[in-house]
């Protein structure tokens, strides 16, 4: 899959795993879940795989962390 390629659609459908993705549906960018801004595929480094969702960098990783598991931390 090439950045380049015609028949792609805008956003992608992503699979998230532990340490890596699966493309479901071929697209150039996914959401940030917290900020909603467009991340290239290229450029995706932070992601949750039990919440499947893409964050734009490791201060939206940590904030949505906080907000599903950061009371859980304490207990």
């Amino acid at each position: 899959m090439n950045m380049h390629d015609r028949d792609l659609g805008d956003i992608a459908v992503l699979h998230y795993g532990d340490g890596d993705y699966a493309v479901m549906k071929p697209g150039r960018y996914v959401l940030c879940a917290v900020t909603g801004v467009k991340i290239p595929l290229q450029a995706l480094r932070y992601w949750s795989p039990v919440l499947q969702e893409a964050y734009a960098g490791p201060r939206e990783a940590t904030q949505r962390w906080m907000e599903t598991q950061g009371n859980k931390a304490g207990a």
